[in-house]
């Protein structure tokens, strides 16, 4: 394990955390069992787990191009072998299902991790799933934050009585509460500038999305924490930020060793009617993701670290990576990047 990353943040000196996204979506003429594709899930978490990482998140897509496996079974069946690491969703389509569901579900799953779960939530934007649910997909944001609220609610053990605009409840008591009390952290995602600033309203961190350039992550960044503050949430705050990563040489050189496996993902969502995620992938996976040398790299994250993230989740895997690959290069950015950043503490510019 290396040694930490120590930020100076407006609430004394912290620890920089890294986690992992597993990435766990197959080709449909994938020749591997998805069997045999979740033993090097386990493989992976185990990794991830004795490399000293912080945490490790699941994805969530319905009916999706690839054969993606769902996320709180999934993460149920890793809870043996994460060890101490906060484990997650990263991020949970929250409108789609009934929050009384999600309420239970994540209450145990946090009751079976020891009180290690991360709620990371989305509104979702993918019509196909909306309309698959028989879901306005123009409701998605009410349903969210209802949702939100009547989970956080159900959480407190208190018998529930409810009128929403979506959902409605009368006398509902939640059979099982999270270990985490009052409850476990809850980030949300957004791509929208007002929506983020809510996000800061209600108190909940915002997690930022592996697309999203880093200027704008930045600057919506300080946005969501003024909106936090005056709401009058001063307490600790986590600000997530997924990120793709790979080591090389340099930007291009590094890129260019994963460039056919980040495409073969975008290729089939193309071939699905979402032709925008293949037209300017390149660009936007070499102006958001974190590619480079160490040096360059460990530069990248002290700058957003600066701006005040503190908990880097990257994604290491793509389509035809092989496994050991992915493991490879999470030991890389122990030994090579971490201490780059550990010479000297980071200190936060805003927040």
């Amino acid at each position: 394990m290396s040694s930490p990353v120590i930020i100076n943040g407006p609430h004394g000196a912290e620890r920089l955390r890294f986690g992992v996204l597993l990435d766990h979506q197959y080709s449909k003429r994938d020749a591997v069992g998805l069997g045999d594709r979740v033993t090097e899930l386990v493989d992976t978490a185990q990794a991830t787990r004795d490399l000293g990482y912080d945490s490790l998140f699941v994805l969530h897509h319905y009916i999706a191009p690839l054969r993606t496996l769902q996320p709180l079974a999934l993460l149920s069946y890793l809870l043996q072998h994460t060890g101490r690491m906060q484990v997650g969703t990263g991020i949970l389509i929250l409108p789609m299902i009934h929050p009384v569901h999600y309420a239970e579900e994540l209450a145990t799953i946090d009751q079976l991790s020891g009180g290690r779960l991360v709620l990371g939530v989305g509104a979702g934007y993918r019509d196909t799933e909306f309309a698959a649910f028989g879901i306005d997909r123009t409701h998605r944001l009410g349903r969210l934050w209802e949702g939100l609220e009547i989970i956080e609610r159900l959480w407190s053990g208190e018998s529930l009585t409810y009128r929403g605009k979506h959902f409605q409840l009368d006398d509902v008591r939640c059979s099982v509460l999270p270990a985490q009390q009052p409850r476990p952290p809850i980030w949300v995602g957004s791509g929208g500038p007002k929506t983020i600033q809510k996000i800061g309203e209600k108190g909940y961190s915002w997690v930022v999305s592996s697309s999203a350039k880093a200027r704008w992550a930045k600057g919506n960044l300080a946005s969501h924490l003024e909106q936090r503050a005056a709401a009058g949430f001063t307490g600790p705050h986590t600000a997530a930020l997924h990120r793709d990563l790979w080591l090389g040489d340099d930007e291009q050189s590094a890129f260019d060793e994963v460039k056919d496996h980040v495409s073969a993902s975008a290729r089939e969502y193309a071939g699905f009617g979402m032709d925008w995620l293949q037209a300017d992938f390149e660009d936007r996976s070499l102006k958001a993701g974190l590619f480079g040398s160490p040096e360059q790299v460990a530069d990248q994250i002290r700058d957003y670290a600066e701006a005040g993230f503190d908990h880097f989740v990257f994604r290491v895997q793509w389509l035809g990576l092989p496994v050991e690959r992915s493991i490879a290069m999470l030991q890389r950015f122990q030994d090579e990047v971490v201490p780059l950043l550990a010479s000297t503490p980071i200190d936060v510019t805003i927040g």
